[in-house]
């Protein structure tokens, strides 16, 4: 049981040495908080990299990799990042936009003709910006019937328009409240009628996937492909990768991902699983130093034309994520106790759920868990994130 787990806490730095007074006290922060979410929240494991001012990059692990081995947590190792892979999506759009070829204006319908039609949802009526900000409208897919017991499609492949079909079919789609839907920012998940397009803000993994649709249409190219070549590759992200058709693996070192599908009970281990089904919206493998290297960039305008990260960073209300959290195109902007905001988003797949960001001084944090965490216990991560931000 994960109660009774034994905790294995280490601490690495890695690059350049802080001056001891200024990094001991937020490391040993940083290190009480991962610990905590292990031995009062129940975490397997929780892992974390911080980044401070200086480029200078601190590991943090506690609890165990495996369950049943009770090995020690891999620095730095690989996990599923979830709706992280929203922001790469969008910045795949948005790179689009830059070139001429997408506009952000535009219905779904120029690029994806007659594709959005069904559940009252309708292709013509919804922009490529609300497709991004979740203002679309469109019903989540994630809560069709198929993915009421997540354990039955672990290893099932869907293709997109499976998926979408699911989300404009006209049935009944079951209540949300499902802990480990891929993709999901942990929010209130929204039902399965859909809003009039820019009417509200709605979190919708349905959005993403007509986002990577949209991609391939326009280039020609899976969105794997894209997000490698325009992304990953771009910055030299080593450790991240987009799993192709048939792959179920973590390629590297990794603690291993536990998902209870209800509260108290069993845990199933869903390290390996078929990520396409959430593809385009939260399919994605990395790490937390990558995660943090990523939005670094991001925000540094290294992905990005001025213009296309100025609407990126164009936010709408989004209380259900959180007091003061806004949303911007596939990226987040959240408080800090200490002052600012942090931008990310932050995901969670069945087994694994990341926070964290960056900051407009450089500062960069995430915290990833190793089972999908409810009640107080998603509420230390988050703080988790603030008390590394902050120190």
């Amino acid at each position: 049981m994960i109660a009774t787990v034994t905790v294995v806490t280490g601490v690495v730095t890695v690059g350049v040495a802080a001056p001891p007074a200024a990094s001991a006290g937020r490391t040993d922060h940083v290190q009480r908080a991962v610990h905590a979410l292990v031995r009062a929240d129940g975490m397997p494991a929780a892992l974390a990299s911080v980044t401070d001012r200086a480029g200078r990059t601190r590991n943090h692990t506690a609890g165990v990799a495996d369950l049943a081995t009770g090995s020690k947590v891999p620095r730095d190792g690989q996990v599923r990042i979830g709706s992280n892979t929203k922001a790469f999506t969008a910045v795949v759009v948005l790179q689009l936009v830059g070139e001429g070829k997408i506009d952000l204006a535009a219905p779904v319908d120029t690029y994806l003709p007659n594709v959005l039609r069904g559940n009252g949802s309708d292709g013509r009526n919804i922009t490529v910006r609300q497709l991004l900000q979740h203002t679309s409208g469109l019903p989540d897919y994630m809560h069709s019937p198929n993915f009421a017991d997540f354990t039955t499609v672990q290893y099932r492949h869907f293709e997109p328009r499976d998926l979408l079909d699911m989300a404009l079919a006209r049935q009944a789609l079951f209540s949300p409240g499902s802990p480990g839907s891929p993709g999901s920012p942990g929010s209130p998940d929204s039902p399965g009628s859909p809003d009039s397009p820019g009417s509200k803000w709605r979190y919708s993994n349905t959005n993403y996937l007509v986002a990577g649709l949209l991609v391939q249409k326009v280039t020609g190219r899976p969105i794997g492909e894209e997000i490698t070549r325009r992304v990953i590759d771009r910055i030299g992200l080593r450790h991240t990768y987009f799993p192709t058709a048939g792959d179920t693996t973590i390629h590297e070192p990794h603690p291993r991902g536990y998902f209870r599908d209800v509260v108290g009970g069993p845990s199933y281990d869903f390290t390996a699983m078929d990520a396409s089904m959430a593809w385009a919206a939260g399919a994605m493998v990395s790490t937390n130093s990558d995660l943090n290297r990523f939005y670094a960039a991001l925000l540094a305008g290294r992905l990005l034309a001025p213009a296309q990260l100025a609407q990126m960073r164009s936010t709408v209300a989004a209380d259900a994520l959180g007091p003061g959290v806004r949303y911007g195109l596939g990226l987040q902007s959240k408080r800090l106790s200490c002052g600012g905001v942090y931008w990310g988003h932050g995901g969670t797949t069945p087994g694994y759920r990341s926070r964290g960001g960056v900051t407009e001084d450089g500062r960069a944090a995430s915290i990833t868990v190793t089972t999908v965490p409810v009640g107080s216990a998603a509420q230390h991560v988050e703080s988790a994130v603030d008390t590394a931000l902050c120190g």
